[in-house]
Formats: C-alpha cells, structure tokens, sequence
C-alpha cells in the first residue's frame, strides 16, 4: 500500500474509535444538587440537613446519609431514595 493511501485509513481508524468511545460513555451521574432537590420536593422539614447528609450520599456513604436525613425528619424511604439519587 502506498504511504498516500495509509494516512486516510489511519486517520478513519482514529476518527472511528473516537466517535465510538463517545457513544460507549457513561450517562452523567447525579450529584449531591440531585438528592437536595428531592428532599426539599419530598420532605420540606429535612432540608436544613440535606446538604451534608446528600453529600455523604455522594461519595458512597449511603448509610450516612440516610440516617442523616431520617435524624432531621425525612422518612426512611425519601432518604432512601433521595441517597440513591446523590450517587
């Protein structure tokens, strides 16, 4: 094959994993925002400790942030799914 020919083929071939790595990337992840909305949607009375209870949803600590929610007034199953919402 002729050098002049290559560089089109290289480059469809990088143009083509590159166009496919964007359709294989993952949805964007909810964030702490997410689950502060559903609280305050959901359980009015338990925003004031929404923010650091959403927070620890969001780095993993879903236990924490439930009991956190259900300790300033959530019910279990809004803090359950307003956690599920900060991962």
């Amino acid at each position: 094959m002729r050098p002049s020919a290559r560089i089109p083929s290289i480059l469809a071939a990088v143009a083509l994993a590159a166009g496919g790595a964007v359709v294989a990337a993952p949805s964007a992840q909810a964030d702490a925002k997410a689950c502060e909305q559903y609280v305050a949607q959901h359980s009015p009375k338990a925003t004031d400790g929404a923010v650091e209870a959403c927070y620890q949803g969001q780095i993993g600590n879903q236990t924490s942030c439930v009991s956190s929610l259900v300790a300033v007034g959530a019910s279990k199953n809004d803090a359950n799914s307003a956690c599920e919402a900060s991962r």
